[in-house]
């Protein structure tokens, strides 16, 4: 359900009307009567990842380039 708010009293508990929204309470605001918007809560933001957050999750050898020499080599080559 709905909860309606005219809104001179929307201006006066904005605060209070924006924290109950937050929570998921909605809410519409009326001016003489009529419905002008809804206020609903937003969606969950997504978490950013930060930098490092696989730091010593994995190592690389230093002898990498080594190892894989002819394989970079046969896809840099080209068809003979």
């Amino acid at each position: 359900m709905t909860v309606t708010v005219n809104i001179h009293e929307a201006k006066t508990h904005l605060s209070r009307l924006v924290d109950q929204a937050s929570k998921g309470q909605e809410f519409t605001i009326v001016k003489a009567g009529k419905p002008m918007v809804r206020v609903v809560p937003l969606e969950a933001l997504p978490v950013l990842r930060s930098r490092g957050f696989l730091v010593g999750q994995g190592v690389i050898s230093s002898d990498a380039r080594r190892e894989f020499a002819a394989d970079i080599e046969a896809m840099f080559r080209g068809p003979d």
